[in-house]
């Protein structure tokens, strides 16, 4: 598959939607490709939004275009073990498939940004939400050479900064990963732990609009007040020393 078709999949690989061979190609162009799994972790909060318990008034007109548009759907065909009608079919559907992933997450973004506007008991969006998808959201990225990477996002506006990391190893028994928010008249002050490694996202405690960066070390289990090791990644928010 074309470099350009691939990167079409990210919407529809956070909605579980492709096919075993094209998750297969979609996690290994992951492997070599930051700007997918940069658009991949913003998704991730998209999807959570989805599954929000929210009672909407649908719009006026809506029934009707179903019943009228449905007629035009053709039904996929059955499964067959010619391989090359089954690339025939996964050409056919890879664009359309990819491109209603993407419109149903950008169709959540909205909702999340107008829940609480026409409803008596709002479902809560959350805070890492709010700061992934602010107007003014920013993000940096390490990639470490053991395979792992972690982004943080971070808002003026909504003042906080979230981490999102994929692959990262779990800490070391009797270790945990320690978050720090690197002040200017303070240094390097707590921002909470992650106890476990994997694929997680955390809100960093504290304020992120005066912050110059950010920091991850590995801090004995209930973490520390002070940094007691060297960072094993450093974020710098770019707002100079």
């Amino acid at each position: 598959m074309q470099t350009h078709v691939v990167h079409l999949l990210a919407g529809a690989y956070a909605l579980d939607s492709l096919g075993d061979d094209e998750i297969l190609e979609f996690e290994n162009h992951l492997e070599t490709c930051g700007d997918c799994r940069t658009e991949l972790a913003s998704m991730r909060e998209a999807v959570v939004l989805l599954a929000a318990a929210v009672e909407l008034s649908p719009p006026d007109g809506l029934r009707g275009r179903v019943v009228r548009d449905v007629s035009g759907v053709r039904p996929l065909p059955p499964r067959t073990t010619d391989q090359t009608a089954a690339r025939v079919r996964r050409r056919r559907r890879t664009g359309p498939v990819a491109l209603a992933a993407a419109a149903a997450l950008i169709a959540a973004i909205g909702v999340g940004a107008t829940v609480g506007r026409g409803s008596d008991d709002p479902a809560p969006v959350t805070a890492s939400a709010q700061v992934m998808h602010a107007a003014d959201r920013a993000h940096t990225t390490v990639e470490s050479d053991r395979g792992w990477e972690a982004t943080v996002w971070r808002s003026d506006s909504v003042g906080q900064a979230v981490i999102v990391t994929h692959h990262l190893p779990p800490a070391p028994e009797g270790l945990v990963y320690q978050l720090w928010l690197d002040q200017p008249a303070s240094g390097r002050v707590s921002a909470g732990t992650m106890s476990a490694g994997g694929d997680q996202t955390v809100v960093l405690v504290g304020d992120a609009t005066t912050a110059n960066g950010a920091a991850i070390t590995l801090e004995p289990t209930g973490g520390s007040t002070r940094p007691s090791s060297d960072p094993i990644a450093t974020f710098d928010f770019g707002r100079g020393a």
